[in-house]
């Protein structure tokens, strides 16, 4: 597995994804390298899907604040 810091982004994971796939669908890939092709492609699914995951968070986190800012802006104009 790579390190963190050696992981491609989500663009060039999916890049390589479809690279990958586009070997396999055209059959280039000698059968003594597609265990290695499919090994590196469920690597990058896990780290797209991650990638995925965090942003979702993050999405999530920044729209409770905005909820929260909001909400006590309404509280204080109320009072």
């Amino acid at each position: 597995m790579t390190k963190p810091a050696e992981q491609p982004g989500y663009a060039a994971a999916m890049q390589e994804l479809e690279e990958i796939l586009a070997e396999i669908e055209e059959e280039q890939v000698d059968v003594d390298v597609l265990a290695v092709k499919v090994e590196r492609a469920a690597e990058l699914i896990r780290i797209c899907r991650e990638r995925i995951s965090a942003t979702r968070l993050e999405v999530e986190r920044v729209v409770d604040g905005l909820t929260g800012d909001s909400a006590e802006e309404e509280r204080k104009e109320s009072t």
